[in-house]
């Protein structure tokens, strides 16, 4: 074999090679949505001052539910600036928990990133209970009446007892999967925690899940000092279930604490699974790598996930984001730890980088100080076509803490602070063994100028009968 036949051959080699190397995720575009009201259609405001129908923190939790739709779902409300009166309830107040619907869709663009998303939000759902709730004497929701106990981020909406009590009204939501069917939604929460299943159009509560024992703390507070020192068991305070996936035959629940339990060491975090038809749960570990903590966790296939390990610096602590990494994970063969606690790091499941968030913003030319600091919601959503080669999309969102601009507290600048949306291609050599959610039906929300015409329309239609 002379020099140019070897020199053919290395270069057939290494295309080969190349195209059998398994490419890094494409980030296809970023979508932000702003606004100063849901809707909702509240009017008031709450004991801060703000707005009841206040729209803000969207990214907490985000699910595909069909048709470019999609249900973000804010946390417990605007409670990141300090009110008076608000020190002995963590600034919390009776902000009600909602789901907001969203459009969006990819489109092909001819400038920057590949595709261009335009979010339209198109109608919000607030969450409540057909039958009475534990409140603090002044935490009720105005807005409540004898068939709609709504729930509350005041943290003082509690009664006696553990904290994973389902009469108590506080919530604190924190991720969201919808049903198969496209009826329901499965909500989990920090205060409880928390799993609830809603009606996605009425906003009811229709099931709740028992949770194992070791995740509730014995003597719930109103503040996180005082909870977090009045226990040794339990969920860390405002760090509870903030991850929640669903497998794609809708049969299994699978959440993830963000931070240890109190009676955890050695940054673990506890897995938990739900067998939806049963309620029969395990608990299995996981060892946080150089996040402080976990915000979210999404369904690769059935036993497969993809988990959102993160920092807290970035656009909103006035810092530079370091640590928004998203992790594949298998729970075949996993070691079971109910009941057991301390250093659990021996039991921990099997993890492998899938995703380095911050690095791909950076290089795409976002400056690490305007990556958000709280990257909380995964979804994945419809496949595109990108190159001639069809990807699987992972839909990110950001929780703003209801905060449309923040003030940089080292210089006198002001930020803006949007809802954002980003969104990632991956390939099936990226996502090998990828299954989709098996979503059969998409309830759309009326938005609710539809619904006024929707009922005017029956009224009309009644008169005409009456006739």
């Amino acid at each position: 074999m002379n020099n140019k036949t070897k020199s053919l051959a290395l270069a057939g080699l290494i295309s080969l090679l190349s195209l059998n190397t398994q490419a890094a995720p494409i980030l296809l575009g970023i979508g932000s949505l702003t606004g100063d009201a849901d809707k909702s259609g509240l009017t008031g405001t709450l004991e801060s001052g703000v707005n009841a129908n206040v729209f803000g923190g969207v990214g907490s939790g985000l699910t595909y539910t069909g048709n470019n739709t999609f249900i973000a779902l804010p946390d417990r409300g605007p409670n990141a600036q300090a009110y008076t009166g608000g020190a002995e309830i963590d600034n919390t107040t009776t902000y009600i928990p909602r789901l907001q619907t969203i459009n969006m869709q990819l489109t092909a663009s001819n400038t920057g990133l590949p595709f261009s998303i335009t979010p339209t939000l198109t109608s919000t759902t607030l969450l409540y209970n057909a039958t009475p709730l534990n409140y603090a004497v002044d935490g009720a929701p105005a807005q409540n009446d004898a068939s709609h106990y709504y729930f509350s981020g005041r943290s003082d909406n509690f009664a006696a007892g553990t904290s994973t009590n389902p009469d108590n009204a506080r919530l604190d939501p924190e991720s969201i999967r919808v049903s198969n069917d496209g009826k329901s939604v499965f909500i989990s929460d920090e205060y409880g925690p928390y799993v609830y299943q809603f009606d996605r159009a009425t906003g009811e509560r229709i099931k709740t899940f028992a949770l194992p024992g070791d995740l509730a703390v014995a003597n719930p507070q109103s503040t996180e000092a005082a909870e977090i020192n009045g226990n040794t068991a339990g969920r860390t305070t405002n760090k509870g279930m903030e991850g929640l996936a669903i497998t794609p035959d809708g049969k299994t629940l699978v959440g993830i604490m963000q931070a240890s339990l109190l009676q955890d060491t050695n940054k673990v975090v506890r897995i938990v699974t739900v067998d939806v038809a049963t309620g029969v749960t395990h608990e299995y570990a996981y060892q946080l790598t150089t996040g402080s903590g976990v915000s979210e966790i999404v369904a690769v296939n059935d036993h497969e996930f993809l988990v959102d390990e993160r920092d807290g610096k970035g656009l909103g602590d006035n810092s530079n984001a370091a640590v928004k990494q998203i992790f594949r994970i298998d729970l075949t063969g996993a070691q079971e730890v109910t009941g057991l606690s301390g250093d659990l790091s021996s039991k921990a499941v099997s993890k492998t980088l899938s995703l380095d968030l911050k690095s791909e913003l950076v290089s795409a030319g976002i400056a690490a100080q305007n990556i958000p600091a709280k990257i909380e919601g995964m979804t994945f959503g419809e496949d595109v076509v990108y190159n001639n080669e069809t990807l699987h999309t992972l839909w990110i969102s950001n929780d703003n803490d209801f905060l449309s601009t923040i003030i940089d507290s080292k210089h006198p600048i002001e930020f803006a602070n949007p809802s954002n949306f980003y969104v990632f291609g991956f390939s099936d050599a990226d996502l090998k063994n990828y299954v989709a959610q098996n979503l059969k039906v998409d309830v759309p929300e009326p938005s609710s100028l539809a619904m006024v015409f929707l009922g005017l329309a029956g009224l009309v239609l009644q008169r005409r009968r009456a006739r």
